[in-house]
C-alpha cells in the first residue's frame, strides 16, 4: 500500500471518530459511563469472535513484548481512554464537545516521543513545520479565545481528555508496532478482546448495570459499529504503511470533525479563531497524503552501539 493511501485511511477513520459525540453524548446522560464502554467492547468482541483464536495465536508466537503491547492497547487505549473520554461528556456541558478536542493537542507531541523510543522513527526537521502548524490549529480550536486559557470551569473534563490523549498517543505507537508483524484485523481483534475484561473490571469498580435499556443498547451497538469496528478497521489497515508520528497528525481530522459536529448538531458556538483553527488543521491533514515524501520522509534511527 502507498504511504499516501495509508495516511488518507487514518484520516478518514479519525473523521469517523469525530462523529462520536452524536452517539456518546446523549448516551452519557442516560446510561452509566462504564456500562457504555463495556457494551461497546461486548459488541466488538462478538463481531470479531471468529478472528480471536487466530489473532491470539499469532501474537503469542511473536513473543511477550507483542503480547504486552496488545494488552496495553486493549486495556489502556481502548478501555480506560474511552472511559475517560465518555466521562468528559458527563462532567461538561455543550461546551465540552469542543473542549475535548484538546485530547488531540498533545497527541502528536507524545507520539513523536513514543515513536522515537519504541519504533526508532526520526522525522526530518521539515516535519516540525507540520507539527507546529497542527498544534497551533488545534490550540485555536480548543479555546474560544487563544490568548485566554479559561476553559469555562471545565477543568475536570479537560484533565480527562488530556489523560486519554496520552493513552491514545501510545496506542497509535503500539498499534504501528503490532501492524508491522500482524494482520490489521488481528490487531483490531486483540484491541477489543483485551479491552473487554478491562472494561468489565471498570464496570465492577465504578458500578452500574451490566446492560443498558433496549433503546440505549441499540445506540451503543451503532456507536460500536461506526466509531469502533468500521473506524478501527480502516485505521489499522492504513497504519500498516503509515509512520506513527504521521498517523497522529492525520488523526487531527478528529478534532476538526468533532468541532463541526458540535456546531451543527449541538449548537456549540465557534468563534472566528476556532473556525480559523479548523481551517489550519484541515490543511495539515490534507497536505500529509498529498505530499508524503516531503512531509514524512523519516531519517533512520541510529543503530544501537
Amino acid at each position: 500500500m502507498r504511504r499516501s493511501t495509508g495516511i488518507t485511511l487514518v484520516a478518514v477513520a479519525a473523521a469517523l471518530w469525530g462523529t462520536d459525540a452524536l452517539f456518546r453524548r446523549p448516551l452519557a446522560h442516560s446510561t452509566s459511563v462504564a456500562t457504555i464502554v463495556f457494551g461497546e467492547h461486548l459488541v466488538l468482541v462478538a463481531i470479531t469472535l471468529p478472528l480471536l483464536v487466530p489473532a491470539l495465536v499469532a501474537v503469542w508466537r511473536l513473543g511477550p513484548r507483542y503480547v504486552l503491547a496488545a494488552v496495553a492497547i486493549g486495556a489502556g487505549a481502548s478501555a480506560v481512554a474511552t472511559l475517560l473520554f465518555t466521562q468528559a461528556f458527563v462532567d461538561g456541558g455543550v461546551r465540552s464537545i469542543v473542549t475535548v478536542v484538546m485530547v488531540q493537542k498533545v497527541q502528536p507531541l507524545v507520539a513523536v516521543l513514543g515513536a522515537a523510543i519504541i519504533l526508532g522513527e526520526r522525522p526530518r526537521p521539515r516535519f516540525g513545520l507540520y507539527l507546529a502548524t497542527a498544534v497551533v490549529g488545534t490550540w485555536l480550536i480548543a479555546f474560544s479565545s487563544p490568548t485566554n486559557l479559561d476553559v469555562h470551569g471545565a477543568l475536570v473534563p479537560v484533565l480527562y481528555a488530556l489523560a486519554a490523549a496520552v493513552l491514545w498517543a501510545f496506542g497509535t505507537v503500539l498499534g504501528r508496532y503490532l501492524t508491522q508483524s500482524l494482520r490489521f484485523e488481528h490487531v483490531a481483534t486483540l484491541r477489543f478482546a483485551f479491552g473487554l475484561p478491562a472494561s468489565g473490571i471498570a464496570l465492577l469498580v465504578l458500578g452500574g448495570p451490566a446492560f443498558a435499556s433496549a433503546h440505549d443498547s441499540l445506540w451503543i451497538t451503532v456507536l460500536a459499529l461506526v466509531t469502533g469496528a468500521l473506524a478501527l478497521g480502516l485505521y489499522y489497515y492504513g497504519l500498516r504503511s503509515t509512520p506513527a508520528v504521521a498517523a497522529t497528525l492525520a488523526e487531527l481530522a478528529f478534532p476538526v470533525t468533532a468541532a463541526v459536529v458540535g456546531y451543527v448538531a449541538f449548537g456549540a458556538t465557534l468563534t472566528s479563531t476556532q473556525w480559523l483553527g479548523v481551517g489550519i488543521t484541515s490543511l495539515v491533514v490534507a497536505l500529509l497524503p498529498a505530499r508524503p515524501r516531503d512531509t514524512i520522509a523519516f531519517v533512520p534511527a541510529p543503530a544501537p552501539a
